[in-house]
């Protein structure tokens, strides 16, 4: 069998990675998709990151010898497309629409008990982005012929064929209810059903992408259709055996899965919902931007915490507070620092307890019990892992050998596509960490969020009076 290339595509950082017959990376290449401004727009520079995907996979075929590629998307976005043409340049998610526009297209959202998708803001739930964009241009919808999510615009880019998706379509969209397994009451109003393509299954093959080398000769890579990152992530753990578990896929965003939490337990106000799986099963799951928190809060530190600098700060009581991004489940207030003032490694120390008592927090609204793994770039911090396990001992934290389970999904799906599985479970137990305070910190943390709750609440209570 051929070398898979997987475009695990982000928001901030695309990833090519080359995976071997037997399971290994082989290659990598990375690359920071520009976003522009344009009429008012912050949109994607389509053109460039085509341009560069086409030449590392030109590269790889030649080098490696690729014969097929997937790819795993960030949540949120979509492309409208007629015939062979881009309609609308890719939108940046996070963009709020005017207030005029949000107040019209707001209460078009299909309930919760429906979709399992919280309301948002900017276009977290991105049928309201697509709904600002036929506020914004009357004729635009009534043009379009397919509503591509992310991973499919891509795989559309390559082989000229446009299908759907279950996760994608399932993220939060408020396009698909999860409980008929079918499209929302919103894309029959809109009459959008027939923009939907038919659908395909993750890692099945939509067709192929000839590529042409340096040297004229040509070779025919068969393209698999994609899927949503951090679904692909839960599918790779599945993949490996792991069964009665709660994963907690960190990047961008920081994503809680845990499949035994029932969906009543889901409160839309602290930004739970249900994704739905590359079979289509719905799945409880809670999300906080973490890792775009982490780096706001610490100041873009890029090195790992240690221990010292943690152990300074739970002395110091210097707390990080909620919240650093759109969404979460501590949502409508500013991030900030209480306590002695924080620099340099002890910032990164408070934002990374920050991260790490997010998550706890996450998980117990989540009423995990099971075992975690915990996969993703907050891995490289180096004590989050080990915070977490302190901070829950009754419960067996994993940590990935390999960070990548986004890029690693999707491999699995196109080797499942093919019959084989040739990953090999290589996660880690995580010792706790011993630190001297932390559960005390934890509580004062605690105490300090929910008085900040009790304020909003008392300030809405206020507003409806």
């Amino acid at each position: 069998m051929t070398p898979i290339a997987v475009f695990d595509l982000g928001k901030t950082n695309s990833k090519l990675f080359v995976v071997s017959a037997d399971g290994v990376i082989v290659d990598e290449a990375r690359t920071r998709p520009v976003w522009r401004e344009e009429e008012g727009l912050r949109i994607l520079d389509d053109a460039a990151l085509f341009d560069w995907m086409r030449g590392e996979l030109r590269r790889v075929v030649a080098e490696h010898g690729v014969g097929r590629m997937c790819f795993s998307g960030h949540g949120c976005t979509f492309a409208l497309t007629a015939g062979g043409r881009l309609l609308h340049p890719v939108l940046d998610y996070e963009q709020e629409p005017p207030a005029d526009i949000a107040a019209r297209i707001d209460p078009l959202a299909p309930d919760f008990s429906e979709t399992f998708s919280p309301p948002l803001p900017l276009g977290l739930n991105y049928a309201r982005h697509i709904l600002w964009l036929g506020e914004r241009q009357p004729d635009l919808l009534a043009r379009t012929q397919a509503i591509l999510a992310y991973p499919q615009f891509w795989g559309w880019k390559f082989t000229g064929r446009a299908v759907s998706e279950v996760s994608y379509l399932g993220c939060h969209s408020n396009l698909w209810a999860p409980l008929k397994d079918d499209f929302s009451s919103l894309v029959d109003r809109m009459g959008w059903r027939k923009k939907m393509p038919a659908f395909a299954p993750a890692g099945s093959v939509i067709g192929s992408h000839r590529v042409v080398l340096n040297d004229g000769s040509l070779r025919d890579v068969a393209v698999h259709n994609g899927v949503h990152d951090s679904n692909s992530a839960l599918y790779f753990y599945r993949s490996l055996g792991f069964s009665d578990f709660t994963l907690v896929s960190t990047g961008t965003w920081v994503i809680v899965f845990n499949p035994a939490s029932p969906l009543e337990a889901l409160d839309p106000r602290r930004d739970m919902l249900a994704n739905v799986t590359v079979d289509h099963r719905p799945v409880a799951t809670i999300r906080f931007m973490g890792g775009r928190e982490y780096e706001v809060a610490s100041g873009g530190w890029n090195r790992p915490v240690g221990e010292a600098a943690i152990a300074s700060v739970i002395a110091k009581r210097a707390f990080a507070l909620p919240s650093f991004a759109a969404g979460g489940p501590v949502p409508g207030h500013e991030g900030r620092f209480v306590g002695p003032t924080v620099e340099g490694e002890e910032k990164a120390a408070a934002a990374l307890l920050y991260v790490t008592l997010m998550t706890d927090l996450s998980l117990d609204l989540m009423g995990s019990g099971n075992t975690i793994v915990i996969d993703g770039g907050l891995v490289k911090t180096g004590l989050y892992a080990a915070l977490l396990a302190a901070l829950r001992p009754g419960q067996t934290v994993h940590t990935s050998g390999n960070p990548e389970g986004s890029a690693f999904g999707a491999a699995a799906l196109v080797f499942d596509a093919l019959g084989r599985n040739p990953f090999v479970n290589d996660c880690a137990t995580a010792g706790a960490a011993a630190i001297a305070g932390l559960s005390d910190y934890r509580q004062e943390w605690r105490r300090r969020v929910e008085e900040m709750r009790g304020d909003l609440s008392g300030q809405r209570e206020e507003r409806q009076a």
